[in-house]
């Protein structure tokens, strides 16, 4: 008996060519500043890295909401995780698994295996080096 309910997984949910991918926008890991920023319609078969970065750069400089992170240098994706995977326990960026940085600017985004709702992190890699050899956050509830 069907319960009417679709059981399709998230991440096949949707084609290749019409993704929806957050990128988590990073200005400060210490004080766990980050802003979510969902793309839809993203097609992972020909948007780049390097084109994923510029499209996420256009939104930080064109769109209202984004001002204090304008003045921020952002050069570098990681994967953070993707649909129905384990998350990572610090609550900012995975620190482990330096291969998922996406180095690679002209590799298409389904060839680093980006899927469907895959979150990724953009951030500046000298912030982040610096953050790795002290992993404190000065962030209080």
């Amino acid at each position: 008996m069907s319960s009417g309910f679709d059981d399709t997984l998230t991440n096949l949910a949707r084609p290749r060519t019409a993704a929806i991918i957050t990128v988590r926008v990073i200005k400060s890991f210490e004080f766990r500043t980050e802003r979510s920023l969902v793309l839809r319609d993203i097609n992972l078969e020909t948007t780049t890295v390097g084109g994923l970065k510029e499209i996420a750069r256009n939104v930080i400089q064109t769109q209202p909401g984004w001002k204090p992170y304008r003045s921020a240098h952002f050069d570098t994706l990681k994967l953070y995780v993707q649909a129905h995977g384990a998350k990572t326990t610090n609550l900012i960026i995975n620190l482990d698994h330096d291969e998922w940085i996406l180095s690679d600017e002209g590799k298409p985004l389904s060839e680093c295996g980006l899927e469907n709702e895959t979150e990724i992190s953009f951030f500046n890699r000298d912030l982040y080096e610096n953050f790795k050899l002290n992993p404190q956050t000065r962030w209080e509830c």
